[in-house]
């Protein structure tokens, strides 16, 4: 490349060969594709009542952008030195927004949404009072099945939406953070990192604050008046406008996709201003530093065979692999509570979707972002070496894990429900021919929760205008005396005041485990050859994608599922849990956040020690060589010694020779003389 190629765009577009406007464009970037991570993850809930997903189908929905994700991602890192990085990202935000308005299209393709209650009428009992006379609802919800035989595309049509979302946002992470690391000044780079993952931090927090709000909204809200609209959005039927927001998201993800089109493929570096003392381990690393050009053209082919060997020798790295796998064990940590804590405060404190949200954006999320800024700023500061920055990582997991455990015993107990765990008042609602697939949640004047008005025995209504007020007559209500009465809604929650107490200590424990989020980023990029270093990032994200991102959603929905002690139906298939024993999920889904950190805290504290093990090693090399180096000297000196000695001997010699030589001839000069003098 001459001057004047390299000068061009410098004139052209010099905002755009400015390393920290790029930093302001990934960090857009990323907080528009994290939004629509954060805001499905606050709306599983309300999909899964809209579409009567199990949280295990629901968790593989949240994971499954990681499929099309994980195999592109470690060619598209490897090749990331020999692309035009920034185009690459540009182009796969684009793809990513195609997936995201696709997400909403269900929504688009279906038909209003239909709950117990909805249009009911004296044919229809689903939701109605109890009678005494035997009416079989079969063939009204046969046909209503029958109308929405298209709900079974919905499923594939999210799998693809999030298949697409994976697929864009290959490019997105490594290119943006290797592109940094690679123009930016080496002290900055931390800082600019820890911008960077502390921005990508307030996008699922944005995604959790606007299902806050859009789930206020009905779903059909553009289909149906307002009048028309009967449920609040504190009944458990209530189903959010959940589609609203992935076109929201799917706009703002096109947009900031854009100016990745005028950046350059090189920019020009940062000024180093001064370089800091390296650490020893640092040293050590670049010894094995071979020049980066050797592998700057490099076809598919060569790629493929090279495969196995490169994996090799990056996996060999015994600090690269402990890092990543501590890091992964936090990942799952931090992917199935993004995606359930949600549901588990709506469920555990019998809050609403929209306040579940809330608190997730407007508080945990933070207090991660801040963790994250704050281990930038340390790091930054007191310029941390590779071995220190382990003993950081190790001591902030080992205090999450102190502030983890005491969630396991704040809670609410499960409420008393008629045919689950009160059975007295079961057989009383056999005579009213309830059917087994309503859902419409009362509580009677005993304190026990029924599933609908007709398996509360209710025969009266009580009314204002299109507002239920209550209901009377109710014959299992009251085991013994007159019937009782229940009010619409399930039973309050009497334990509401632990919810203050659990989300300081959530918040907190995210705050000191988010410590080791860019320390433990750095220590990666400080410990492998230039050559692989998107090659690692790669790997690394491969690895979070195949053994965190994927399967934990799954996990912690299976584990929610098991908790389940009452199944929705439809059509004769079942759905979504209605009913969970609080405590198995309290216990099953937090522990599995404690197994995860426990595992992220077992692996820095074995890198540690594997850091503390290479300095020593090398600190004995040094020992050992200094005394070569002295021995060598002392010899040097003894033999340079030596050769004076012999010298000035020689000279002395030389010296003694000259006299005897001189001496000799006085003597022969003088028996001369003597003979001159003779006769």
């Amino acid at each position: 490349m001459t001057a004047i190629e390299t000068s061009r765009p410098r004139r052209s577009m010099g905002l755009f060969n400015n390393i920290k406007f790029f930093v302001l464009c990934h960090g857009m970037l990323q907080l528009a594709q994290l939004l629509v991570s954060g805001y499905l993850k606050g709306s599983i809930t309300t999909i899964e009542r809209r579409y009567g997903f199990s949280s295990q189908m629901s968790g593989l929905l949240a994971a499954f952008n990681e499929v099309g994700n994980t195999v592109l991602i470690v060619f598209v890192s490897f090749f990331g030195s020999r692309l035009h990085r920034p185009r690459c990202i540009g182009i796969g935000a684009m793809i990513a927004s195609m997936g995201v308005f696709l997400i909403a299209l269900p929504h688009f393709i279906g038909g209003e949404y239909k709950y117990t209650g909805f249009n009911s009428n004296t044919k229809d009992n689903s939701s109605g009072l109890c009678q005494s006379q035997n009416i079989s609802s079969e063939e009204v919800f046969n046909q209503k099945c029958y109308k929405n035989k298209n709900g079974t595309l919905v499923y594939p049509i999210f799998l693809l939406g999030q298949l697409l979302l994976g697929i864009g946002g290959v490019p997105i992470q490594p290119f943006g953070i290797s592109y940094i690391d690679d123009f930016a000044e080496k002290r900055s780079s931390p800082f600019y990192l820890g911008i960077l993952f502390a921005v990508t931090v307030i996008g699922p927090a944005f995604g959790y604050m606007m299902s806050s709000a859009l789930l206020r909204f009905f779903v059909d809200v553009e289909k149906m008046s307002s009048d028309k609209i009967l449920l609040k959005n504190d009944d458990p039927r209530w189903v959010g406008a959940w589609w609203l927001g992935f076109l929201i998201a799917a706009t703002l993800l096109l947009l900031t996709s854009l100016p990745y089109l005028f950046f350059p493929k090189k920019i020009s570096r940062e000024e180093i201003e001064e370089t800091p003392a390296e650490s020893s381990t640092e040293k050590i690393m670049e010894d094995k530093k071979p020049g980066t050009d050797t592998m700057e053209e490099v076809s598919l082919t060569e790629f493929l065979k090279s495969f196995p060997k490169i994996i090799r020798r990056t996996l060999r790295n015994p600090i690269y692999l402990l890092v990543v796998l501590a890091q992964v064990n936090l990942a799952a940590m931090v992917a199935g509570l993004a995606t359930f804590m949600g549901k588990f405060v709506e469920k555990q404190f019998a809050q609403t979707a929209s306040f579940s949200n809330m608190m997730m954006g407007g508080i945990n999320i933070p207090s991660a972002m801040l963790g994250i800024m704050a281990g930038g700023v340390i790091l930054r500061k007191l310029g941390l070496t590779v071995r220190s920055s382990a003993a950081m990582c190790t001591v902030a997991v080992f205090l999450s894990i102190m502030f983890a455990i005491p969630l396991l015993f704040i809670g609410c107990p499960t409420q008393n429900i008629s045919g689950i765990n009160v059975i007295d008042s079961q057989q009383c609602s056999n005579a009213c021919s309830c059917s087994e697939e309503a859902f419409n949640p009362v509580c009677g004047s005993n304190g026990v929760e029924f599933r609908s008005p007709c398996h509360a025995g209710c025969k009266i209504l009580l009314s204002n205008t299109d507002k239920v007020l209550n209901y009377t007559d109710c014959g299992c209500v009251a085991s013994t005396g007159p019937p009782g009465f229940a009010s619409p809604g399930p039973c309050e929650n009497s334990c509401i005041n632990r919810l203050i107490p659990f989300m300081i200590l959530s918040s907190i424990t995210c705050f000191v485990a988010s410590l080791s989020h860019t320390t433990s980023f750095m220590m990666i990029l400080r410990t492998v050859t230039p050559e692989d270093k998107s090659f690692a990032l790669g790997i690394q994200f491969m690895l979070f994608r195949v053994l965190a991102f994927l399967p934990a959603p799954v996990l912690y929905g299976r584990a929610i599922d098991s908790a389940c002690i009452k199944w929705g139906k439809k059509c004769n298939k079942t759905t979504s849990c209605q009913y969970y024993d609080l405590d198995l999920f309290r216990h099953r889904f937090l522990g599995l956040q404690i197994f995860f950190i426990f595992g992220g805290f077992v692996c820095f504290c074995l890198s540690y020690m594997v850091l503390r093990r290479i300095e020593s090693t090398q600190q004995q090399n040094e020992k050992i060589n200094n005394q070569i180096k002295n021995e060598s000297s002392q010899e040097m000196k003894d033999t340079k010694q030596m050769q004076q000695n012999e010298k000035i001997n020689n000279q002395i010699k030389s010296e003694s020779s000259q006299e005897m030589k001189d001496a000799k001839q006085m003597v022969n000069n003088s028996s001369g003389r003597c003979n001159t003098n003779g006769p």
